[in-house]
C-alpha cells in the first residue's frame, strides 16, 4: 500500500501568510518601560488602522452600498476643495 501525498487547496496555502500580515510585533529594547512600548503598539495600531478594518468586516456591507459611499465622499471632498477656492 503506497501512502499518497494530501494535496492542499491553494487558498489554505496562503491562509498562514495572511495571518502573519495582520499580527503586529513591537520590539522593546532593553531598559524600555513598559508604557513606552504601549505607546509604540498604540501608535503602530492606528497607523495600521487595524481598528477600522475590524469595524468594517464586522458586518457585510455590499459593494454597492461601498461605491455609493465612495462616490458621497468625493463628492464632499470636491466641494471643499471648490469651496476653498472661492
Amino acid at each position: 500500500m503506497s501512502k499518497t501525498k494530501k494535496e492542499i487547496h491553494p487558498d489554505q496555502k496562503n491562509s498562514n501568510i495572511n495571518k502573519e500580515q495582520n499580527m503586529l510585533i513591537i520590539k522593546v529594547k532593553e531598559g524600555e518601560s513598559i508604557e513606552r512600548a504601549l505607546k509604540h503598539y498604540k501608535r503602530k495600531h492606528r497607523n495600521v488602522k487595524v481598528g477600522n478594518e475590524i469595524k468594517e468586516r464586522k458586518y457585510y456591507t455590499k459593494k454597492s452600498v461601498k461605491r455609493r459611499s465612495l462616490i458621497q465622499k468625493a463628492e464632499y471632498v470636491q466641494r471643499l476643495k471648490q469651496e476653498s477656492e472661492n
